[in-house]
């Protein structure tokens, strides 16, 4: 019974007056009673808020209407103090530095530094490195503490599912490939129904959305353990090499992989590989060419996942001498010639300038490759309590940002991706 229930004079200029977002009511929002029920609900409501609002004091124990009243009659408080905190005895009286331009004021606060930050990180900058072997079973690397070779049926689906709820979207794939596979020209390499083939279709039925990199190189597959065909004399011979990869890269990229990574370091390459795609339709796979990639002492935990150190000499007749720099300008034009999508930088921290000098000179997105060493030895240090291992961690990925990657391939990834999301990461 609606017309039995009152409300005070200035519940009722409100309800009457004012919609139920505080403007001129309209239509249904008019908050007029229609029955009795609703309007005791409503009442009960109004009433509670104004019991609420009028509970509500300021510092002073004045109410609100009362300190609004007093503003809108011109009647402000004085504000508090101005208390500047003592500096420790024994700090010396002295004139302040006549100075205009003070950096620090703009880190004084966090809310300022994080206003004023200049390199960002998230998930999507990260492309986790996953190695995979024939196994059923997952088998820790000794030397890369949390690494696994993954077994392809099981173990690599269950990493990239949780990699990807942290917001993880990229990964490239390492194999393993049984020693009785291996040959002196690493035919193994294209053939269709090899691991990295059949895990490429498994990973892309199983999550379509993820990008799929791919190694192009023949280590993984030559008994010689070097990323080329190897004449007799010890030389690898590069326009052969370059031959196979491309096979090698068209294998991939039927099986469904998005982006080939040739590492190899041959010359002429990208080119090759290229056409290579062009030629079978494959216009829209990407290339991420290993553009500067140096002889470089931090692979070795790698290595010892793969089994893939080569059986004599070294790969300084192919990859980078670590004390160049100008090189890297010649390998990133020839590589923008050949038709190169991404550019890549490897090792990572030790080479901070050359994915600076990448990044100043190339319009394309440039790729930076935290490896094995860099990664061990933070898991080294961290577990020896020698520093804060996801300080250091995120710190790191910070400083390949700031350096000028687009991407990083780090062994971290799912775990910063963690950090990123406000979860713990172990």
């Amino acid at each position: 019974m609606a017309s039995a229930v009152s409300f005070p004079p200035a519940n009722v200029q409100m309800l009457q007056g004012r919609s139920c977002h505080g403007h001129a009511a309209f239509g249904s929002c008019s908050a007029v009673p229609r029955t009795g029920p609703r309007v005791r609900s409503t009442a009960v409501r109004v009433s509670s808020e104004q019991e609420a609002a009028a509970a509500v004091r300021a510092p002073s124990g004045r109410s609100i209407e009362e300190c609004e009243a007093d503003a809108v009659a011109g009647r402000f408080p004085a504000p508090p103090p101005l208390v500047r905190p003592k500096a420790p005895e024994g700090t010396p009286r002295i004139r302040p530095l006549d100075m205009e331009k003070r950096p620090r004021r703009n880190r004084k606060s966090p809310a300022l530094r994080a206003a004023f930050q200049e390199t960002t990180i998230s998930p999507a900058n990260l492309v986790l490195p996953l190695f995979i072997h024939e196994g059923e079973e997952d088998a820790p690397i000794g030397a890369m503490p949390g690494c696994f070779r993954l077994g392809w049926r099981h173990g690599l689906l269950d990493e990239v599912y949780k990699a990807r709820d942290v917001g993880v979207n990229g990964f490239v794939l390492f194999p393993k490939i049984p020693d009785a596979l291996k040959s002196q020209s690493g035919d193994e390499a294209y053939n269709d129904n090899g691991l990295v083939p059949r895990t490429i279709r498994l990973l892309k039925d199983k999550f379509p959305d993820i990008v799929v990199y791919t190694d192009v190189a023949l280590d993984p597959y030559s008994s010689d353990g070097h990323d080329g065909i190897v004449r007799e004399d010890g030389v690898i011979m590069n326009d052969e090499t370059v031959y196979q990869l491309c096979k090698q890269a068209v294998s991939q990229a039927r099986a469904g992989a998005d982006v080939v990574s040739p590492s190899d370091m041959m010359d002429g390459r990208v080119g090759a590989i290229r056409a290579a795609l062009d030629a079978e339709g494959f216009h829209d796979v990407s290339i991420m060419s290993y553009t500067a990639k140096y002889a470089s002492s931090f692979y070795g935990p790698f290595r010892e996942a793969l089994d893939s150190n080569p059986r004599f000499g070294d790969k300084k007749t192919y990859q980078m001498n670590p004390a160049n720099y100008r090189e890297a300008l010649l390998e990133t034009a020839a590589d923008e010639a050949e038709g190169a999508d991404i550019l890549l930088v490897k090792p990572g921290l030790p080479y901070l300038d050359i994915i600076r000098l990448l990044r100043d000179n190339s319009a394309l997105p440039i790729a930076a490759y935290q490896v094995s060493g860099e990664y061990s030895m933070i898991k080294a240090a961290g577990a020896l309590k020698m520093i804060d291992e996801e300080k250091v961690m995120m710190e790191s990925l910070m400083c390949l940002r700031r350096a000028g990657a687009d991407i990083i391939l780090t062994y971290f990834a799912r775990q910063a991706a963690t950090v990123l999301c406000g979860m713990r990461s172990k």
